[in-house]
């Protein structure tokens, strides 16, 4: 399968359905970003099970603002709508195929009960620091 260009109008589509989409965050203009791509595209070829999707930064920036992307190329992995992978820079085949190797291997449950109790713990730091607010 061939890398799908993500959009604004697509990327909720594409990426909320299928279980483990990998972006590609990129630009005409970038050197390195030029070099990654034949070992995305290669991995992609690999690996016809999983979503391999570009972002071209100039053209959606809306996107690249969305997830914070600093630095080109940026390699993000997305499994059941969780951002469990991201890192800028060009990686080595050797290094993509571990990365997507790892992904694979992540146990969801433990992922999404992590994320709860991360969540959790973060509305708990807002509801304590309101309630000091609210007394001074």
């Amino acid at each position: 399968m061939s890398t799908v260009e993500l959009t604004k109008d697509n990327f909720d589509e594409i990426v909320s359905g299928n279980g483990f989409v990998l972006i590609d965050f990129w630009a005409e203009w970038c050197g390195p970003c030029k070099q990654f791509a034949p070992v995305y595209e290669s991995a992609a070829e690999r690996h016809e099970d999983l979503v391999f999707a570009k972002v071209d930064t100039e053209a959606q920036p809306e996107l690249a603002a969305a997830f914070e992307i600093q630095s080109i190329p940026t390699l993000m992995i997305v499994r059941d709508n969780i951002a469990v992978f991201a890192q800028p820079g060009a990686l080595p085949e050797a290094a993509l195929e571990d990365v997507i190797g790892q992904a694979r291997g992540l146990d969801m449950d433990e992922v999404r009960a992590s994320v709860a109790e991360q969540q959790a713990q973060a509305q708990a730091q807002q509801g304590s620091g309101q309630e000091q607010g609210d007394r001074g």
